[in-house]
């Protein structure tokens, strides 16, 4: 079976890559005959790269971002179950790396006796899964570094609701108990492992607790040497990565390491246009909401021209500055993406306007635009207000389509009543056909 291939074999290929991704496998050995899984673990980390191009096409082109150009990728933009097409280029990459860094997680958790290395490894795995949930819906549950060959009834989909219950948010407050605050270029910290819990509540509609575990990063963040960077176009761009205080959680990309799939990591290709599926990737209603930022903030609102070409056709958030393009790390998590999370949760569960509104100011101020409080009184006008933050200060930064759809916008935001069964993506018909159906397919697809 190949999903079973998927998670057996994984341990016996690149079993190691430095927090630079840029050292050779010191293990090559069979599983149980290993004692250093510093490797295996590297190789959780190493299995996240697959995911980085699929999402950030997914977030963003799905959405009212960007859109796509030419046929059959043109189905981005529509909500068919035509998008099965794109399984080969996105869903199936996406899908067979986390399972891999999975399935390397779930080594390191079994047989390591380093805490912090499980740590990690639990962290990477809720990553995965938490990346696998919001894309697909149910998946399958795997916590076992061995698998059975044979039975292929544990490959049956668990509920979304399962996985965030017996696998995310486990996984997570186990990774926050053992975790360092401490923010090392590459590695999971205990406040990104607090983050992605806050994300993981909020994505299940539990405001109250996601509130509880933003906060904790945001109070926290200045000890453990977090800030916003006081100037937007110092947060993007190899020359800013290493040591950036706003960055809490990226996955580090370089050159000189290729991942398994060859597009895997070219994620900024596809936003500054030069893939021919979209030349000019840039949706007009993202140029328009900048315009209403301008005339809304007093000014002109700085993230336009570090995210957006001066034509507002290309999205230019990660440039090719000396043809680095592919040193890019992805970011996953940052400050500013922590304090709107918040900002939301709180608004979820009935803080008053002035006190939510007031958290986004440092984000306004370094934007060159005025305070939002006063312009929006009840829950649902600031919960726009938010939504609209939100979208111009994380475009192409694989958030919107997630964010639409954790905040059921996305039929206002898209123009047009779009079947729920098109919230989610497709799960690859290659593990469908391989599990012999026990594996299902998304409704509507």
């Amino acid at each position: 079976m190949k999903y079973i291939y998927v998670l057996f074999g994984s341990l016996f290929l690149m079993t190691a890559c430095s927090v630079d991704l840029d050292q050779s496998p010191p293990n090559l050995a069979s599983a149980d005959a290993l004692t250093d899984f510093e490797g295996v673990l590297n190789a959780a980390y190493y299995y996240q790269l697959g995911s980085v191009t699929p999402l950030a096409v997914m977030a963003d082109f799905r959405a009212d971002n960007a859109r796509m150009q030419e046929a059959p990728y043109t189905e981005f933009d529509t909500f068919t179950n035509n998008l099965t097409t794109m399984e080969d280029q996105f869903f199936g990459p996406l899908y067979t790396a986390m399972y891999k860094s999975i399935l390397s997680a779930n080594n390191v958790i079994e047989n390591s006796s380093n805490v912090t290395q499980v740590a990690e490894a639990k962290f990477l795995r809720a990553l995965s899964y938490f990346k696998l949930v919001k894309s697909f819906g149910g998946v399958t549950i795997n916590l076992s570094a061995s698998p059975s060959l044979t039975d292929t009834s544990i490959l049956a989909r668990s509920s979304a609701e399962e996985v965030y219950n017996n696998v995310i948010i486990p996984d997570l407050n186990d990774a926050i108990a053992a975790l360092s605050t401490s923010i090392v270029d590459g590695r999971a910290s205990k406040y990104a492992a607090q983050a992605l819990l806050g994300k993981a509540y909020a994505a299940k509609g539990d405001y109250t607790n996601a509130a509880t575990h933003l906060a904790a990063v945001v109070n926290g963040a200045s000890s453990a040497g977090i800030s916003l960077k006081s100037n937007f176009n110092e947060i993007f761009g190899a020359a800013y990565e290493n040591g950036n205080s706003e960055i809490i959680y990226a996955t580090r990309i370089t050159g000189s390491i290729v991942d398994e799939y060859s597009f895997g990591s070219d994620f900024w290709n596809w936003f500054v246009g030069d893939d021919s599926k979209s030349d000019l990737p840039v949706d007009p209603s993202l140029v328009s909401a900048f315009d209403a930022s301008d005339a809304q903030g007093g000014g002109t609102d700085l993230r336009r021209a570090v995210t957006l070409s001066t034509d507002g056709l290309k999205a230019v958030k990660f440039p090719k500055e000396g043809g680095l393009g592919t040193e890019h790390d992805w970011i996953e998590i940052r400050l500013a993406d922590v304090i709107l999370l918040y900002a939301e949760a709180l608004n979820e569960t009935g803080s008053p306007a002035t006190t939510v509104l007031a958290l986004l100011d440092p984000i306004r101020t370094r934007a060159g635009l005025t305070s939002l409080v006063g312009t929006a009184t009840s829950k649902t006008e600031v919960s726009q207000v938010i939504s609209n933050e939100r979208r111009l200060e994380l475009a192409f930064e694989g958030h919107r389509w997630f964010d639409l759809v954790r905040t059921n916008s996305v039929n206002a935001a898209m123009g047009q009543s779009v079947n729920s069964n098109y919230h989610v993506f497709p799960i690859p018909v290659s593990e469908i056909l391989a599990t012999g159906g026990v594996i299902t397919q998304n409704a509507g697809y």
